[in-house]
C-alpha cells in the first residue's frame, strides 16, 4: 500500500501521487515546459510496479520540492518567482568562477530555503508541505 501524497521522479520529471475523496489514484506531473503540475494518470501502473532499474525513483518531500525547483530552474520568464531563479543561477556561478566543487553547508541551506519558497509561489497539486 503506498502512502498518499507519494512523490516521484519520473523520466526526468517530478510526479506526485495523491487520492481523491473517493480513494482513486490521481497523478499529476510536472511539465517542464511551463512548471506547471497537469493532470497524468496514465504513469500510474508504471510508477506503482516500478523497480530500481526504471526510470522511476521515490523521493521524499525535500527532494521533490528541490528537483522541482531544479527543473522550473531551466524556465525563462518575468515575475518574483523567476528573479528568485536568477539568484540561485548567480550562486552556481559564482561556485564555478571560485573553483569549487560544491556549496558551502550555509549555502545549500540558502538555496533549501530559496526553493521551497518558490514552491510555495506555483500552484502545486498538494498541500502546502503535505508528507
Amino acid at each position: 500500500m503506498v502512502r498518499t501524497p507519494a512523490y516521484y521522479e519520473y523520466y526526468k520529471s517530478t510526479y506526485v501521487l495523491t487520492t481523491n475523496s473517493e480513494g482513486d489514484w490521481i497523478g499529476y506531473r510536472l511539465n517542464t515546459r511551463t512548471g506547471e503540475f497537469d493532470l497524468d494518470n496514465r504513469p500510474i501502473p508504471e510508477i506503482l510496479l516500478a523497480t530500481s532499474t526504471s526510470e522511476v525513483a521515490s523521493l521524499d518531500y525535500d527532494d521533490f520540492v528541490w528537483t522541482t525547483e531544479e527543473i522550473r530552474g531551466r524556465l525563462r520568464g518575468d515575475g518574483a518567482v523567476f528573479a528568485l531563479y536568477e539568484t540561485i543561477d548567480a550562486m552556481y556561478e559564482q561556485k564555478e568562477r571560485e573553483g569549487r566543487k560544491a556549496f558551502t553547508p550555509e549555502e545549500r541551506a540558502l538555496i533549501k530555503s530559496i526553493r521551497r519558497r518558490m514552491f510555495k509561489m506555483w500552484n502545486n497539486p498538494i498541500p502546502d508541505g503535505a508528507r
